[in-house]
């Protein structure tokens, strides 16, 4: 009998989903640091958005990885 009090996911992957959402808001943080007009510096072209695709790969990884157990 499986028991029901269990949850969806273990300790392993809500650390990676905290890591993933720290790593996502860095990303939009970096986005908003750009000083050129409307955001096209190298900050809010290209590092930023490395850094969110970065975020969303954790992401997806800590929703697929399975628990140890």
């Amino acid at each position: 009998m499986e028991n029901k009090n269990q949850f969806a996911f273990g300790r392993r992957n809500y650390l990676l989903m905290i890591v993933g959402l720290v790593v996502l808001a860095i990303g939009f943080i970096i986005m908003t640091l750009d000083k050129e007009p409307y955001g096209e510096g190298f900050l809010g072209i290209t590092l930023g958005p490395i850094i969110l695709v970065i975020g969303f790969v954790i992401e997806f990884f800590a929703i697929l990885v399975k628990d140890r157990k």
